[in-house]
């Protein structure tokens, strides 16, 4: 299938975006498999923690593989074995088949098919990088809006089990379909008329790099550590939400649950808000305005007792946590050029399955010995004050950071040509 129409192929990928973002509608499953086969709510949540730890390394070798193959392969790969991973979840009668197949096979598909229309935009949209790329991953954060309401109207007629076949075959379709659009476009090719401005040019790498070389620069490291940071405070509030707002507010169960749903709606707006605004104000200052932001949201948000207000508290950290997926993919581009982005914001994922563990963990931890969620919400608006350094240090790297061969042939070539003199 080819086209040359570079908005096909990006609406293409937002759907992809939106079928596999179905995951974060996990905690419609929770009750009801708990109830069905006696499972407690942390088991079934592992399900959950292990598809997303798994896809932030399935994304690693989905774009080494993208590179070597191309983004179509891969991202019907992915789309079979995340179909698949979701209807096998159908037989589940032990928890050990539950974590196999949503939680390994579903999430090899995920990310495996989550890096493709990432990779694929940034090189379609050189003139937009953060827009678009915060619009394909905005259909993943929007992924649970659809689903969750679907699958609760599917539990409550088939079961849960049965709910997972339909899902699973729906998935199956839409990534297949939505895949065969995934293509990479000449090389060299840019938008009729564009030239980068000289704000882009000053904050853009000057070549692109291999994955080896941009893991030999400091920067590499600095962007991981940016998305672990920032992924951690938003992850650990999506993982207590329902509680939290029951505790600090007061309200029932039900309006808790309400409000998740609208302070969910964050997640997908912030992926395209943030990184839109990215790409006028720049990645390093946009991560600088969303750790300012989250300091002190976190270390107000216990003192508020009223829910509407909690609600938009919370939309705004979720906002942020959206933002840093939705800017990352076009920081990298930029910092490393777009030629390689696959295999190298794919291993960037890394942080993501991460911190979906280690922020979970913390603030469930500090809640349990303290008591109370106040000091782990203080705690998380300490670690968003130190992190809002590293936006300030961070800037493109240069031939000397990747320490490249290349910088040795010249400095070479420079010698002899001084010794011939």
């Amino acid at each position: 299938m080819r086209t040359n129409n570079r908005w096909v192929i990006a609406i293409a990928g937002v759907f992809l975006q939106i079928a596999l973002g179905a995951v974060y509608a996990w905690s419609v499953f929770r009750v009801p498999l708990a109830k069905q086969f006696g499972w407690s709510i942390s088991e079934v949540t592992l399900t959950f923690t292990i598809s997303i730890f798994v896809l932030g390394f399935a994304a690693f070798f989905g774009g080494l593989w993208l590179n070597r193959k191309g983004p179509r392969v891969v991202a019907l790969t992915g789309g079979a074995l995340y179909g698949l991973g979701v209807f096998l979840a159908s037989f589940s009668h032990k928890l050990s088949w539950l974590y196999l197949s949503y939680g390994v096979i579903g999430g090899i598909g995920l990310g495996l098919s989550y890096i493709v229309p990432v990779a694929v935009l940034v090189k379609w949209f050189p003139d937009r990088r953060g827009l678009i790329t915060g619009i394909a991953v905005g259909g993943f954060g929007a992924g649970a809006l659809i689903t969750a309401p679907v699958a609760t109207r599917l539990i409550q007629s088939v079961g849960v089990l049965s709910t997972f076949a339909y899902l699973g075959i729906a998935y199956l379709i839409v990534t297949l379909v939505t895949g065969l659009f995934m293509q990479n476009p000449p090389d060299g090719w840019r938008p009729e008329g564009w030239t980068p401005t000289a704000s882009q040019t000053s904050h853009r790498a000057g070549r692109d790099y291999t994955l080896g070389e941009a893991l030999k620069t400091w920067q590499w490291w600095a962007l991981w550590l940016l998305l672990f940071l920032n992924t951690c405070a938003g992850i650990s509030i999506i993982s207590q939400e329902a509680p939290l707002f029951q505790e600090l507010a007061g309200v029932t169960a039900v309006v808790a649950a309400s409000m998740v749903g609208l302070a969910s709606i964050g997640n997908a707006v912030g992926r395209v808000f943030w990184a839109w605004v990215s790409d006028s104000m720049t990645r390093r200052v946009t991560f600088l305005v969303m750790f300012l932001s989250q300091i002190l949201l976190f270390w107000f948000l216990p003192n508020i007792t009223t829910a509407s207000l909690m609600t938009i508290v919370a939309f705004v950290v979720l906002m942020c946590y959206g933002g840093g997926f939705g800017t990352m993919p076009a920081f990298a581009a930029d910092y490393f050029g777009p030629k390689n982005v696959g295999p190298i914001y794919g291993l960037m994922l890394t942080a993501w399955g991460f911190a979906s563990v280690f922020g979970p963990l913390l603030i469930a931890h500090m809640r349990e010995t303290a008591g109370s969620y106040r000091g782990a919400l203080h705690v998380i608006a300490g670690i968003m004050a130190i992190s809002a350094l590293l936006p300030t240090l961070v800037r493109p790297p240069r031939t000397r950071d990747a320490g490249t061969t290349k910088t040795v042939s010249h400095r070479s070539t420079r010698t002899v040509a001084a010794a011939r003199a």
